[in-house]
């Protein structure tokens, strides 16, 4: 008699527990609020000039998330720009504090295989990746700052 009660009551009781599970009511897990399109920023580097490097692009990039003027933020370096960043000690520091706060920076792998620098970059912890998702970006409405 007691098995029979005991076999009865677990039984209730992982119906009461699965039914939480399915309860769309009961979260289990906090949900992730989804970013608008309007507050991402992608900053598409292709400067080869390390004066734009430095008082713009980057600048504008680590001041961005710093403040808060943006909610995700992407550092695209593509083309020449590699080059600059791969070769400059100062400027490869300037990216790892960017990098730091949470920003993501990627390379397109077709231009870094190009200059035979893709290996570098990826050292540097730059993402290095074909950028056709650049199309993306733009299809979504993110804002594109090109430099």
């Amino acid at each position: 008699m007691k098995t029979r009660f005991l076999i009865v009551f677990v039984m209730l009781l992982g119906f009461s527990f699965s039914g939480l599970a399915n309860n769309p009511e009961v979260e289990n897990e906090p949900q992730m609020e989804e970013i608008p399109a309007s507050e991402k920023l992608v900053v598409l580097w292709t400067s080869g000039d390390k004066e734009v490097a430095e008082k713009m692009v980057l600048m504008y990039t680590f001041n961005s998330k710093r403040f808060d003027w943006w909610k995700d933020i992407t550092l695209v370096v593509w083309g020449p720009s590699q080059k600059v960043l791969v070769e400059n000690k100062d400027i490869q520091d300037y990216v790892k504090k960017i990098m730091d706060q949470g920003t993501a920076v990627k390379a397109c792998k077709g231009c870094s295989d190009m200059y035979k620098i893709s290996d570098q970059l990826e050292e540097l912890g730059v993402e290095v990746k074909y950028m056709g998702e650049i199309t993306d970006y733009i299809k979504e409405g993110r804002h594109v700052l090109s430099l």
